[in-house]
């Protein structure tokens, strides 16, 4: 056996060829090395698993497993169960930690014995990986909490690490929660202890159309109201849920052409002028007649200079 490792990364997959490879490799070339990476693949029915075999093979940090498809929240139970690690930090398949990631979070858990549980703040990116923002989330325990009491997505789920003994306090993820099992965590792990966002992001979190909070958005809203419901009746107060509109695009038009605005203005703020390009066309292609999609795409074309012809939707 090993020497016990200061963190265990969680990294549960399902389907994920396209984005597992650099999933795994942004842990494999973290700045701080005493780590170990546990994965299960869920059952996949793509090449998720021979790739992730090609990299355990050359790792002795990787612990890969395979099952029948069980859902999310029941392999992360399984997984906290398994680690060895003092804290437990969360990568998803589909997003990339950032190099100072873990060595970051365990300097700040190491320094602030009160905090269960830190992340940071997010860059967003799409399936491309094209950068569009950096989002920045509440960083005292109290804004946090006061932002999850309220329904809303206070911390980053692919950039926390925690204390394992908090999580094995609590009894791990809440199975009931498929969608909303990061809000119901955070909600109760501030109830034992304390909840920290670092200023710098941590992670890349990928926005696209097979992700969990797209395909279910609607349904993840009514578990968010739920955890939050518990969590207001757990600690004796009269709570106001505030994230009722959706956070991510849904099927109809009108949706995605706001979402691709959204998307396209945010590319542009940062400087990513042929990334607002692309999202011009998308917002014309989910509603060629509003003027809106067109504005986006001729004043990106006019800043950037882009001949249209090489815009890749």
């Amino acid at each position: 056996m090993t020497p016990t490792p200061r963190v265990s990364v969680l990294m549960p997959v399902y389907n994920a060829q396209r984005y597992v490879a650099e999933a795994v490799e942004s842990i494999l070339q973290q700045s701080f090395g005493d780590f170990e990476l546990l994965i299960t693949d869920d059952g996949s029915c793509d090449r998720s698993l021979k790739i992730l075999r090609s990299y355990a093979c050359k790792d002795s940090r990787i612990r890969l497993r395979s099952q029948i498809n069980r859902g999310l929240t029941p392999t992360l139970n399984a997984m906290i169960q398994d680690a060895r690690g003092e804290y437990i930090a969360i990568l998803e398949h589909d997003d990339v930690a950032l190099p100072n990631r873990l060595a970051d979070e365990v300097a700040f858990l190491d320094q602030h014995p009160e905090v269960v549980c830190v992340s940071g703040a997010q860059d967003l990116i799409d399936e491309a990986g094209r950068f569009l923002t950096c989002l920045q989330l509440p960083q005292t325990n109290t804004e946090i909490q006061q932002a999850a009491l309220a329904g809303h997505g206070s911390m980053c789920h692919p950039g926390v690490m925690m204390r394992r003994s908090a999580l094995l306090k609590l009894g791990g993820y809440n199975e009931s929660m498929g969608l909303a099992h990061d809000l119901d965590l955070w909600l109760r792990l501030g109830e034992i202890g304390e909840l920290a966002n670092l200023p710098q992001p941590v992670v890349r979190y990928r926005l696209h159309s097979a992700s969990l909070s797209e395909q279910h958005c609607g349904k993840q809203r009514q578990e968010a109201y739920l955890a939050c419901e518990q969590a207001w009746k757990r600690r004796g107060i009269e709570g106001h849920f505030e994230a009722r509109e959706p956070w991510r695009p849904g099927k109809d038009r009108r949706s995605r052409h706001k979402f691709m605005l959204q998307y396209g203005w945010w590319a542009f703020t940062n400087g990513q002028k042929r990334t607002a390009l692309i999202y011009g066309f998308r917002a014309i292609y989910a509603l060629p007649f509003t003027p809106e999609g067109w504005k986006l795409l001729i004043t990106a074309a006019f800043k950037s200079g882009a001949d249209f012809s090489q815009a890749k939707l």
